[in-house]
């Protein structure tokens, strides 16, 4: 695997240039510039059905085969890797991934384009005529593979994976990859990192360009975690291999390459805000006007809803936030809408999901139950305010099969909705009340909060 957005002078000399499009080269290109690519425009496979195959092809049977290629070229490519760009009608790949292979390359050659969705399309029309796709390392991690291989039946694709970017860095540095924390930063936010940042943990952070170790110095340095031990490795497999390091609150190293990884040895400074990926943060972590799901509270309420890996919450009523937020933090693979009528409070939303290492945070902005319509339809759904009938309706209608509902309410009006729901559909109502020791005049005392009825409900 390589950064997507490599770029690669041209050589000395080079004669041609690739222009980024579908036009087909029956020459093999000289490269100048690399064109950045993108593996999550593309469409569904239920939008881009397969086409009918060329005549005379069996369904079922490969014809599209996809190479990793390593900053090496041709001299790391297996026998079959090597023979299946030979013997392809077309090869398709970035600037940079043809120039590599140049020596085997004899016929039809293409550029991806952008948006990446295109090329999908294009593909598909060439079904069952021998096609190369190549690809940076290995292409199912973070590749082209995973995003080719829904359109197509497995048999009808082969994969030749080179090692990728983290199997060489791990190498390298003689780290174990089984106890790494994997993120990829191409056109993502860097806050993406920040649940990660645990004293004594390793990082692989997937550089977007040679800009990612500066900006990732800067947020560790804002965050707590200045110390942290930063090694920057480029071009990895290739004559241009080159690893250096530095502490996260210094300067990076001058001239780094766009084709770079940076490894990440945690060390947290006093004060460093740590993001538990269990349990409940304080509610000092959060921006608030007051309307937040407290602590305590919250961790009983995420317990309710049980999180699961690839689940989609919706929290209604969002208010700050806070439920959404932890929701995404107990698995990388969670997603979450939170809905939420008021403006600022919407602002406030994206400050502490960008905050709090939460950007894939999706947001809409309007009251339920009208600001529900269109939206991907939950697994989980929490309302933490503005439960009336229709709401409850429409969630409940929404939540998909062996999904569970979850509703909190403070005050009286609400409470006796959900005594009703409850009555009508079943499910658990419980009453929680916390405590809290508290000055008494000279002594101590228990000051209680406001109690907090909550129904949650299984959808069958």
């Amino acid at each position: 695997m390589r950064p997507a957005k490599d770029r690669t002078g041209a050589k000395p000399g080079s004669p041609a240039k690739i222009s980024a499009s579908w036009r087909p080269s029956l020459v093999p290109p000289n490269i100048t510039t690399f064109k950045a690519m993108s593996f999550e425009l593309s469409p569904t496979p239920a939008q881009t059905a397969a086409p009918a195959p060329a005549a005379g092809f069996a369904a079922g049977r490969p014809w599209l085969t996809l190479v990793g290629v390593g900053a090496e070229g041709v001299a790391g490519l297996s026998a079959r890797a090597q023979a299946a760009i030979l013997e392809a009608e077309l090869v398709v790949g970035s600037e940079r991934q043809l120039e590599l292979v140049r020596p085997l390359l004899r016929r039809e050659t293409w550029l991806w384009p952008t948006p990446f969705a295109l090329g999908i399309t294009r593909l598909l029309e060439r079904r069952g005529q021998p096609t190369c796709v190549l690809a940076s390392g290995d292409p199912y991690f973070f590749g082209v593979g995973a995003t080719l291989a829904p359109h197509l039946p497995r048999t009808e694709l082969t994969c030749h994976p080179a090692p990728s970017s983290l199997s060489l860095a791990a190498a390298r540095l003689g780290w174990a990859l089984q106890e790494l924390e994997v993120v990829s930063l191409h056109g993502r936010e860097l806050g993406e990192v920040l649940r990660y940042l645990q004293p004594g943990r390793r990082i692989l952070a997937l550089s977007w360009n040679r800009d990612t170790p500066a900006e990732l110095g800067r947020l560790l340095s804002e965050r707590g975690f200045g110390s942290s031990r930063l090694s920057v490795l480029e071009a990895l497999g290739g004559p241009e291999e080159r690893i250096r390091s530095h502490r996260a609150s210094e300067a990076p190293p001058p001239d780094i390459s766009d084709l770079n990884l940076v490894a990440i040895e945690v060390e947290a400074e006093a004060g460093a805000l740590l993001l538990g990926c269990r349990g409940s943060l304080p509610d000092s972590a959060f921006e608030h006007d007051g309307q937040l799901t407290k602590q305590d509270i919250r961790a009983l309420t995420l317990s309710a809803l049980q999180p699961r890996p690839g689940a989609r919450l919706w929290d209604v009523g969002a208010g700050a936030g806070s439920i959404a937020i932890e929701w995404l933090l107990s698995h990388r693979a969670c997603s979450a809408i939170a809905v939420e009528r008021d403006a600022e409070r919407c602002e406030r939303i994206r400050r502490n999901a960008k905050r709090l290492g939460t950007p894939a945070l999706e947001l809409a902005h309007g009251a339920a139950p009208e600001a529900l319509a269109g939206l991907a339809r939950p697994d989980a759904i929490f309302i933490g305010g503005g439960a009336n009938p229709s709401v409850l309706d429409v969630c409940w209608n929404a939540l998909l099969p062996g999904g569970r509902l979850v509703v909190n309410a403070v005050a009286l009006e609400t409470e006796a909705l959900l005594l009703r729901a409850y009555a009508e559909r079943g499910g658990e109502l419980r009453r929680l009340s916390i405590e809290s020791a508290a000055p008494l005049g000279t002594l101590t005392g228990w000051r209680p909060a406001l109690p907090v009825v909550q129904w949650r409900i299984d959808k069958s």
